[in-house]
C-alpha cells in the first residue's frame, strides 16, 4: 500500500495589522484603533478559501502601567481575547483550525481544558491550543503575581499543565453521551467516566471535565521555543510547532534535532509539523516586492530602542551594536540568540539590526517574486527544514490577500498544497493521529498512573530536568 505524499501545511498567523513594527502605519491598513470582528471574519474567510490549514492567533497578554510619552506609539497587542474571537470565527467557517494562544503561567488546567474543549465542539473539531510559558514583569503585576519564575519553572509548570489538561480531556470515554436513554432516566453508563485524583508541585485536580470529550480526541497542542528546554518541549507535546530560522541551514538543524528528540517519547516523526515563521512580500517581479516592503520600512519608528534589556537610544542609529554586559532574558532565549549572532556576524549597524531582525521577528524573510517565494517555501519543504510554514504577513491585509492570490495557486500547481481539504477536524488535515479514549487504549498503554490518585509529579518526566 503506498503511503500518502508529504504535503505542505500553511496557518496563517495574525496579528493586528501585520508583523511589522510600523504596519498600522502603512496606507494599505483597513483596521482602525478599535479592534473589528468583521476585519477578522474576512481574514479568516480569505484564509479558508486558500485552504490554508490553521488561523494562529497570539496573545501578548498584560500592559504595564507606566505611561509615558513613547507608550501611545505602540499599536501592538490591542486585540481581542483568542477564545472568545476564536469561538465567534469558528461560527462563520467549516474547515480551517482555529489555534489560541494560552499562556501557562495566567490559567489554570481546568479551566484551559473546558474552554477548549468547548471551542472544539463549537467548531466541529477545529479547536488548536498554542501553549507559552512567557513570563512578562508586567504582565505578572497585572494578575498580581509578586514571584519571578524562571526559564526552567516555567517549563516544569507547563509540562505539569499540559499533562493534566490532556488528562482532563479524557475524562469520558468518546460514545459516553451518544445514547442517553429517556424511558429508562439513564442519561450515560457510569463506567465510561474515568474520575481524576492528581496531586502535582504546581497544580491539582479531583473530579470529571464537566463536558463530552472533544471532538478531536485532544485538540491540536502547539508549541514553540528554539532554545533546548523548548525542543524537549515540543518534542514530547508538540503536534505542530512554530520555530524561528534565519536561514535553510539553520532550520534543517533544528528540523533533524527536534524529529530526533521524538522517539524517546515514544512518538512518530510524522506526528509533529515544523512550521517555521515566514514574513512574506510577493508581487509581480523581485523589484516590485522589494519596492513594497521598502514602503513599510520607511515608516519604522527608532525611538526606545533596547537590546537584551538595555537601553540603546543613546548609540548612534548607524554605528555598531556596542559591546554590553548583558544577560539573556527569561523569554525568547533562542531568538536573542539569533539576533547578536546576526549583528556580530554580518556586522550589522543598529539601525540595519532592526530593520533586518525586528521587523522579522527572527524569521525567514521572502520578499520577491511568486517565483522567487514559491522556490524558497519548495525548497524548505524538499530539504526538510520545514514541515510547513506561519506565514507571517508584514502588513495586512494588503499583504495576505497577495499571498492568497500569487503564491498559493503556484504552490498548488507544484502538487506540494492541497486544492481542497480532505479532512473533516484540524487534526485529520494536518495528518495526526486522533489520541483514543481510554476505553480504546491498548493493552501497552496504560493510562498514567497519575490518574489513578498518584502524584503527579512521580509521573513526569519534567521537559527541564
Amino acid at each position: 500500500m503506498s503511503q500518502k505524499p508529504r504535503q505542505l501545511v500553511l496557518n496563517a498567523f495574525f496579528q493586528r495589522f501585520g508583523h511589522h513594527v510600523a504596519a498600522w502605519r502603512h496606507p494599505s491598513s483597513t483596521d482602525n484603533g478599535r479592534p473589528s470582528l468583521d476585519w477578522y471574519v474576512n481574514a479568516i474567510k480569505l484564509a479558508e478559501a486558500a485552504k490554508f490549514d490553521g488561523f494562529f492567533l497570539a496573545d501578548f497578554i498584560g500592559r504595564s502601567g507606566a505611561v509615558t510619552p513613547d507608550t501611545g506609539r505602540n499599536a501592538l497587542n490591542y486585540q481581542f481575547e483568542p477564545l472568545t474571537l476564536l469561538s465567534a470565527l469558528a461560527t462563520a467557517t467549516r474547515h480551517i483550525g482555529l489555534v489560541a494562544t494560552i499562556n501557562t503561567n495566567f490559567d489554570t488546567p481546568y479551566q484551559v481544558a473546558r474552554k477548549l474543549t468547548s471551542l472544539d465542539h463549537i467548531s466541529g473539531g477545529r479547536a488548536a491550543w498554542n501553549v507559552v510559558s512567557s513570563f512578562g514583569e508586567h504582565t505578572a503585576a497585572n494578575f498580581g503575581i509578586k514571584e519571578p519564575r524562571e526559564h526552567a519553572e516555567r517549563y516544569a509548570r507547563a509540562t505539569e499543565f499540559v499533562e493534566l489538561a490532556k488528562r482532563l480531556w479524557d475524562s469520558y470515554d468518546d460514545d459516553t453521551f451518544d445514547n442517553p436513554n429517556r424511558r429508562t432516566g439513564q442519561f450515560y453508563e457510569p463506567k465510561s467516566a474515568h474520575p481524576l485524583r492528581v496531586e502535582g508541585k504546581y497544580f491539582s485536580s479531583e473530579g470529571l471535565l464537566d463536558f463530552p470529550r472533544p471532538i478531536q480526541g485532544h485538540p491540536v497542542i502547539v508549541t514553540a521555543g528554539n532554545s533546548d528546554t523548548g525542543r524537549d518541549f515540543a518534542a514530547r507535546f508538540g503536534e505542530v510547532t512554530y520555530a524561528s530560522a534565519t536561514s535553510l541551514d539553520v532550520a534543517k538543524a533544528y528540523y533533524a534535532d527536534v524529529k530526533s528528540r521524538l522517539a524517546k517519547f515514544g512518538r512518530a516523526e510524522d506526528q509533529l509539523k515544523i512550521t517555521p515563521g515566514l514574513s512574506v512580500v510577493v508581487a509581480e517581479s523581485d523589484q516590485e516586492a522589494q519596492d513594497l516592503f521598502g514602503e513599510v520600512q520607511a515608516l519604522v519608528d527608532f525611538n526606545n530602542l533596547s537590546f537584551g534589556g538595555f537601553d540603546l537610544s543613546g548609540y548612534p542609529l548607524d554605528g555598531p551594536l556596542p559591546d554590553l554586559p548583558y544577560q539573556e532574558g527569561e523569554n525568547g532565549r533562542g531568538r536573542f540568540r539569533q539576533q547578536l549572532e546576526l549583528a556580530r556576524r554580518e556586522n550589522l549597524t543598529i539601525r540595519e539590526l532592526v530593520l533586518r531582525f525586528r521587523v522579522a521577528r527572527g524569521h525567514v524573510q521572502a520578499i520577491g517574486s511568486v517565483k522567487t517565494v514559491a522556490d524558497l517555501i519548495e525548497q524548505w519543504f524538499v530539504e526538510r527544514g520545514a514541515d510547513g510554514f506561519n506565514v507571517v504577513p508584514p502588513y495586512l491585509p494588503r499583504g495576505f490577500e497577495d499571498f492568497t492570490r500569487l503564491v498559493v495557486p503556484e504552490l498548488q500547481r507544484r502538487g506540494i498544497f492541497r486544492k481542497e481539504y480532505e479532512g473533516r477536524t484540524y487534526r485529520e488535515n494536518l495528518g495526526l493521529d486522533r489520541p483514543a479514549d481510554l476505553a480504546h487504549r491498548a493493552a501497552n498503554e496504560p493510562f498514567p498512573q497519575a490518574a489513578q490518585g498518584k502524584p503527579l509529579a512521580e509521573d513526569l518526566q519534567l521537559a527541564s530536568s
